[in-house]
């Protein structure tokens, strides 16, 4: 039973030591059509629990052997947010953690109960999965347990982001004809402007999943990304290699774009010509665009 995994690396997180509350098998409300684990009967509770003491035990183990961790990722093969001791469990890591940050990572259908909310508040950062606006979307794609509303979702995000004062993140993992429309698209956009998170991560499937479905292409999900507000921190957050070949850009054209939308060095990297990247750099020290910090990943914006 191994409840802690990793160090893995992240560019957005740090150094980060990963806690499964759930390291025995698979225990969700959701049942993804993209997850990676093999399919299994939803549950809004688990029935396999491991102790509060159990887990700490591991952390301080892993903590000891690991000594420059950045950030503490607790997650679950399934929902950690189903797992009843939350609240106690982060009280008891935050008098261990000294300066590291400890982060969730929650599909979100548990964030209207106040419980839960209780014990996100205490998480230094809060990862949401938002992979659909619409109950049918929700239903088809997250495969999601029959009590879960996507309504009450929405509602208790919104409610949580008003008591949160640290980064809260959402995270959209788009499918190809599933939740790549443009009308869902346009409810995910209408529903973000009212959450305004710290940041967006939209990404597609980049392991293989349990069922037969299929991945959207960087340029995809470039082009989805400019359905939304420019005024969202839309960061596209995949390992896939784009095929796209890099492009000329004029310094207008440069400075339309990136007043629709502002992009990361990975997105320059990604779409721009050697010419077009010294263009940036002049734009950047003419001070008409500017570079700017938002949790972990910069984006160049116009100013």
């Amino acid at each position: 039973m191994n409840i802690i995994f990793g160090p893995i690396y992240s560019r957005r997180f740090g150094k980060s030591l990963g806690v499964d509350l759930s390291p025995s098998k698979k225990q969700c409300n959701f049942d993804c059509l993209y997850c990676e684990l093999e399919p299994s009967k939803t549950m809004s509770t688990q029935d396999e629990v491991v102790s509060v003491e159990n887990i700490l035990n591991a952390i301080q183990n892993g903590l000891n052997e690991h000594k420059d961790i950045d950030v503490l990722t607790i997650t679950a093969n399934g929902e950690p947010t189903i797992y009843p001791h939350l609240l106690e469990l982060i009280n008891e890591i935050n008098k261990i953690k000294g300066t590291i940050k400890v982060l969730i990572l929650s599909n979100a259908s548990t964030i209207n109960n106040l419980k839960v909310q209780e014990a996100l508040l205490k998480f230094d950062e809060v990862k949401l999965s938002l992979d659909c606006a619409t109950q049918k979307c929700l239903k088809k794609l997250d495969r999601s347990d029959d009590s879960i509303s996507i309504e009450n979702i929405k509602a208790g995000m919104l409610e949580f982001k008003n008591r949160y004062k640290a980064p809260l993140i959402i995270e959209i993992l788009v499918v190809k004809t599933l939740n790549d429309s443009k009308d869902e698209i346009s409810k995910l956009n209408e529903y973000l402007l009212k959450l305004k998170p710290t940041r967006i991560d939209l990404g597609t499937i980049d392991r293989p999943p349990a069922f037969n479905v299929k991945p959207v292409s960087y340029e995809d999900l470039l082009q989805i990304s400019h359905y939304f507000d420019s005024s969202l921190p839309i960061y596209i957050a995949t390992r896939k290699k784009s095929d796209i070949s890099s492009s000329s850009y004029s310094y207008d054209e440069i400075l339309d774009t990136l007043a629709k939308r502002p992009l990361t060095q990975e997105d320059i990297e990604a779409l721009f010509d050697t010419e077009s990247k010294k263009r940036v750099e002049n734009l950047l020290h003419k001070e008409k665009i500017e570079l700017i910090e938002t949790n972990g990943v910069e984006f160049f914006k116009k100013i």
